[in-house]
């Protein structure tokens, strides 16, 4: 299981973050997803096995918002 908190620029209401969960929830993989607004990060959680980082960001993107990966997430992972 892997663990990222990820920053996205550009959210800025109640549906960005609907969006965004739903979208992003949707995938194979991934078990856990939230979004914190005011401090434009969210977290998921995912299985690599199943789906990739590029995929889930490529979601977010796709929806208008610039994500890069949070440097306090790095190297995060739960065996």
């Amino acid at each position: 299981m892997e663990n990222v908190i990820l920053a996205v620029k550009g959210m800025s209401c109640g549906h960005c973050i609907n969006s965004i969960e739903g979208n992003v929830g949707k995938l194979n993989g991934v078990h856990f997803v939230k979004v914190h607004l005011h401090e434009e990060k969210v977290d998921v959680s995912f299985d690599s096995k199943e789906v990739s980082l590029k995929e889930i960001t490529d979601i977010i993107e796709d929806q208008g918002y610039d994500v890069e990966l949070s440097k306090s997430s790095k190297g995060q992972s739960c065996h």
